[in-house]
């Protein structure tokens, strides 16, 4: 099954930085910022004061290019802690400028040593951290400007908005490229467990489900004990094909289940289940209770309303709730009945319905009356996918 070119393409997707193109980038900018600054540093270093200074400074850069280079470009070795040292190396070479800078070099603007070569760590904050490290690696760098030169006028404002701008379209670009490469990765493992489930289907449909139809319906005809069997044939028959024309039900990587996928796993002959076209995925625990939810309901359809009743489950996702309903057509329940119940404490429906769904923040509706059937409708708010 993991043999497949889709699942091949899966596991290459969840092994690779979608981000990789802009770290590549950054390292670009590394090396061309680099050698403006080497520029710079040829033109004004004779007006500098402290020559072992600049060069120390120089010299801390370039070998910082190299080995920041090497780990940015290993996906492997982008830590988080990474970005944060490369912010602070930066600053405090910008700080020594206070003492290679002349007075006079400041007023006349020179670049500080650093020159251009500053603009990477808002750059690689962005891409590691999204648009919000961007934009902070930004104002970081802006204010230090703004401090070593003891002013904050329009050239330290223009910089420092360039800084975060830049930032800002980074990160907002390295986060997107890795939201696109997670939704493609889902689709693509849905579509391999599709074509997992129908090359299963088609198996069993030529084995398995034959016989049971078979046996149904040979069971049927003879009537008597033949006839129970027919009977428990037939439901496993629903239950295998539901099962193998589902998708999975078990959690995903950010921890959510699909509903409609757990629901239809209840179809019997007797209980028909009608789901919205595409998932609807919740976390786990929410789903859990969910279907144990509609199971009690339907527990109670088959105790109360006999064999011969039928039930149907509808799921309805509206956006900024899920709602499931779970209807009968058995002879419904006398108004007091669960009153009476719950106060001799048989407190099952309660307990196991509204108790549920009180603690997943929800609402139950009961709809029944003598001779018309039971209806219960359980609504629980779209928050509750966010809840763990």
């Amino acid at each position: 099954m993991t043999d497949t070119p889709l699942w091949r393409a899966v596991s290459a997707l969840g092994t690779r930085d979608p981000a990789t193109p802009l770290w590549r980038g950054v390292i670009v900018l590394r090396v061309t910022t680099l050698l403006f600054a080497l520029g710079s540093f040829i033109v004004h270093y004779d007006g500098y004061t402290n020559k072992w200074l600049a060069w120390t400074s120089f010299g801390v850069m370039t070998v910082w290019t190299v080995l920041s280079s090497a780990l940015y470009a290993r996906p492997t070795s982008r830590w988080p802690w990474l970005v944060g040292v490369d912010l602070v190396l930066t600053v405090a070479l910008m700080f020594t400028s206070a003492w290679i800078l002349t007075t006079a070099q400041f007023d006349a603007n020179t670049p500080l040593i650093t020159t251009v070569w500053a603009a990477v760590p808002p750059a690689a904050a962005g891409t590691r951290f999204g648009a919000l490290g961007g934009v902070l690696a930004g104002l970081v760098v802006s204010v230090v400007t703004g401090l070593v030169r003891f002013r904050f006028d329009v050239d330290v404002a223009r910089d420092g908005f360039l800084l975060t701008a830049s930032g800002f379209v980074i990160g907002l670009a390295a986060t997107m490229a890795r939201r696109s490469a997670d939704a493609l990765t889902r689709a693509l493992r849905m579509e391999a467990a599709t074509a997992e489930r129908e090359r299963l289907a088609r198996s069993i449909h030529d084995s398995v489900l034959q016989v049971l139809a078979r046996v149904r319906k040979r069971g049927a005809e003879f009537g008597g004990e033949a006839a129970e069997l027919a009977k428990l044939a037939g439901e496993q028959e629903i239950a295998l094909r539901a099962l193998v024309t589902t998708e999975p039900t078990h959690p995903s990587e950010n921890g959510t289940t699909d509903l409609r996928a757990a629901l239809q796993l209840l179809a019997t002959p007797s209980v028909q289940v009608s789901t919205p076209a595409g998932e609807v995925q919740l976390p786990e625990h929410v789903t859990a209770e969910l279907v144990a939810v509609a199971r009690e309901a339907l527990l109670n359809v088959e105790k109360h309303a006999g064999e011969e009743a039928h039930a149907w489950v509808l799921l309805e996702d509206l956006g900024t709730e899920v709602v499931v309903s779970v209807r009968d057509d058995g002879p419904g329940i006398e108004q007091g009945v669960l009153e009476r119940a719950a106060a001799q404490g048989h407190l099952g429906i309660a307990e196991s319905i509204k108790g549920r769904v009180r603690d997943l923040g929800g609402s139950v509706a009961l709809d029944t009356a003598p001779g018309q059937g039971t209806e219960w409708e359980v609504k629980v708010p779209v928050a509750a996918r966010g809840k763990r």
